[in-house]
């Protein structure tokens, strides 16, 4: 069984129809994403299995932790900004039992992005799981 949160996003894709309404909607999710500071654009940040450079970064908050994010190519920005909402909020083991898995197969992700593009929206998923670990 889906996450509320995750099944709560799905629902909302599903009103959308089509791929190109599903496509433009991850686009501006992408766009409300908040600045990311410089500061937090280094190396260490980085998702690396990315062909777009895209970066993430875990902050311990109030017993749980929220991330920021940013990416150079808008749709993965928008695939960026929903991991951060979703993420966001939740405790490092909340956010570890998150089942990304069935977010990405309700949006349909796979039969959109080229594996390339795939690789890289798992290594985000990885890489805020893993910073997740390590900030709690």
């Amino acid at each position: 069984m889906a996450d509320e949160s995750i099944q709560d996003i799905i629902d909302t894709f599903d009103l959308l129809g089509d791929w190109d309404q599903r496509y433009q909607y991850l686009v501006e999710i992408g766009e409300r994403l908040p600045a990311m500071e410089p500061a937090d654009k280094i190396d260490a940040n980085r998702v690396m299995e990315c062909m777009s450079t895209v970066h993430v970064v875990a902050k311990p908050e109030s017993g749980a932790i929220r991330f920021d994010g940013d990416c150079d190519t808008a749709i993965i920005k928008g695939v960026v900004a929903l991991l951060v909402g979703l993420f966001s909020g939740k405790t490092a083991a909340e956010i570890e039992a998150l089942d990304v898995d069935a977010l990405f197969e309700g949006l349909q992700l796979e039969e959109h992005l080229s594996p390339n593009r795939h690789v890289g929206v798992y290594a985000i998923v990885n890489k805020m799981k893993g910073q997740a670990a390590r900030a709690a």
